[in-house]
């Protein structure tokens, strides 16, 4: 791929990239991108079922658990970005207070540190939104397990770039179309790489590294490296 020199400058709510303008809503229907290889797709539904069928009972019990404990639903749904700039509903274990939205605004509004942070990280250290049991499912990675879902529905794979927001879209800048020449993953390099100990930039590099380089061998690495980062808990918060 021709790295081309970077012109991205924002304009009226779009991205400038390599000569062409884009909203973040944008998808990029004119552009191409490489079809996914036949090996990982089939990679992803037996290892995906499999995964499923093992963790079931835990999922049962997670599940159970914050209807008993918390009420209100047991999933979260929140649109990501995926493969060819098509958003997608990606699942998680709901780790959030019910009144998250309220809380994140009022402790915005009170508390510049936590602004900043917020501004540039899209993530806060001390995080009032998380319940008590949400703390320990994303501790162990536990509240990602019904992403294996999205993964046989098409929409994720399960080595790849995290999925992101609309929001960070203008982030990756002229990486975004490496970004979006992949589904995202439940696992990829920033998650056995330091994860929630990176930058925002670093994350970016990463994703962009994978997408650039992958192979059916590095993702059966980072799938091994993965084991290791959940029972560590490396990164993780």
């Amino acid at each position: 791929m021709t790295k081309q020199s970077e012109t991205a400058s924002r304009f009226e709510g779009a991205d400038v990239v390599y000569g062409r303008t884009f909203s973040a809503e944008s998808d990029l229907t004119t552009t191409v991108f490489p079809s996914v290889a036949p090996a990982k797709r089939f990679f992803d539904i037996v290892f995906s079922t499999m995964a499923l069928i093992f963790f079931l009972p835990i999922m049962v019990m997670i599940a159970a658990v914050l209807l008993l404990r918390e009420g209100g639903p047991v999933f979260f749904r929140h649109k990501r970005v995926g493969y060819a700039g098509k958003q997608f509903s990606c699942l998680k274990f709901r780790t959030m207070v019910l009144d998250a939205d309220k809380r994140l605004e009022e402790l915005l509004a009170r508390d510049p540190v936590a602004r900043a942070e917020w501004e540039v990280n899209q993530k806060l250290t001390n995080d009032p939104r998380i319940s008590c049991l949400g703390h320990f499912l994303r501790k162990t990675s536990l509240d990602e397990l019904p992403q294996f879902f999205n993964v046989l529905k098409g929409d994720m794979s399960v080595v790849g770039p995290r999925p992101i927001v609309l929001a960070e879209v203008a982030r990756y800048r002229e990486n975004i179309f490496e970004y979006k020449s992949v589904r995202p993953g439940i696992t990829g390099l920033w998650q056995v790489n330091g994860r929630n100990d990176t930058t925002y930039e670093e994350r970016v590099a990463m994703d962009t590294e994978y997408a650039r380089n992958r192979s059916f061998i590095g993702d059966l690495r980072i799938v091994f490296q993965t084991v290791e980062v959940v029972l560590t808990g490396r990164g993780a918060s």
